[in-house]
């Protein structure tokens, strides 16, 4: 007759351990990493932006405007112009207001970032930021 010992160690060898509950964990925590992440859209165009002192990092939800050297407002990539401005904010903030970040060229005339600050206000905008490079 075999011992209580001999017993246990026979049957454990004929159990193995189910790993499939634990990929199932590991699959939710993947697609909930991959649907609750943040992507900030760049508005496809290159500016040169201005320099400044005091400058600080916003959060990654925001809008993001570029007016060019040549006087161009652009929004994902599409020249929208000035008229433009309200029509498309209002629409990107039906769901949630979040803050606007314009990317202006140094050499942007004062009249055309007031009047694309102006539109955004008009749109909704509360939080209205313009983009530079730390010195």
């Amino acid at each position: 007759m075999k011992s209580f010992i001999e017993n246990r160690i026979e049957e454990s060898k004929g159990q193995e351990l189910d790993l499939a509950p634990l990929l199932d964990v590991v699959f939710i925590l993947l697609i909930f990493f991959i649907v609750t992440t943040v992507f900030v859209k760049e508005t496809g165009v290159e500016v040169d932006k201005p320099t400044a002192v005091s400058t600080k990092q916003l959060q990654k939800s925001v809008l993001m405007i570029a007016i060019t050297q040549s006087s161009e407002v652009v929004y994902a990539g599409t020249n929208i112009g000035v008229k433009g401005v309200r029509s498309t904010l209002s629409q990107a903030i039906r769901s949630k207001v979040k803050p606007l970040v314009i990317q202006a060229d140094k050499t942007v005339p004062t009249d055309l970032l007031v009047q694309v600050i102006d539109q955004a206000k008009l749109a909704g905008i509360k939080s209205v930021s313009i983009a530079t490079v730390n010195e």
